[in-house]
C-alpha cells in the first residue's frame, strides 16, 4: 500500500467524504479485491486461517494476512488465538461485520442480475434464490 501525505488535498477530500457520506464510509471499509470475499467466506461462522486460504485459492498469503489485519482493525473481523495443541487462529465476523452481510447479499444479487459470472473458485457458490 502506498502512503498518502496527511496534508494532501486528496486526503482532506477523503476525510470530508467519509465524515458526511455513510455509503462512502462503508465502501471504504469493505472495498478492495479481497475484503468482500473474506467477509463472505466468514458469513456462516468461524474459520481457521487455512480454511480461509483454501476457500479463496487465488489470494496470496500476504494479501490474506494484510486484509484480515485491516478488517480486524476496522472491527469487522475478530481474530481469536486458540492455545490448544496445536495452537491455531480462528477468524469470525464481529457483530458489526455481520451487519454488512445483507448489503453483500444485495450486491451479489445485483451482480448476478447484471451478468457477473460466479465461478466456483471465488468461494461465492450460492443459491441465488436464497438471496432474492
Amino acid at each position: 500500500m502506498r502512503k498518502i501525505k496527511e496534508t494532501s488535498s486528496n486526503n482532506e477530500n477523503k476525510k470530508t467524504i467519509m465524515e458526511f457520506c455513510p455509503v462512502s464510509f462503508t465502501l471504504d471499509k469493505i472495498s478492495g479485491r479481497w475484503k468482500p470475499l473474506i467477509m463472505w467466506n466468514l458469513r456462516n461462522g468461524k474459520k481457521r486461517y487455512s480454511e480461509l486460504k483454501k476457500s479463496i485459492p487465488s489470494i496470496t498469503e500476504k494479501m490474506l494476512i494484510q486484509h484480515l489485519k485491516q478488517l480486524e482493525n476496522d472491527a469487522l473481523v475478530i481474530r481469536e488465538v486458540i492455545l490448544i495443541m496445536p495452537p491455531h487462529v480462528e477468524y469470525s465476523l464481529s457483530d458489526s461485520g455481520k451487519e454488512i452481510i445483507p448489503a453483500l447479499d444485495a450486491m451479489a444479487v445485483w451482480g448476478l442480475k447484471n451478468g457477473t459470472p460466479v465461478p466456483e473458485i471465488t468461494g461465492l457458490s450460492m443459491d441465488v434464490n436464497r438471496l432474492e
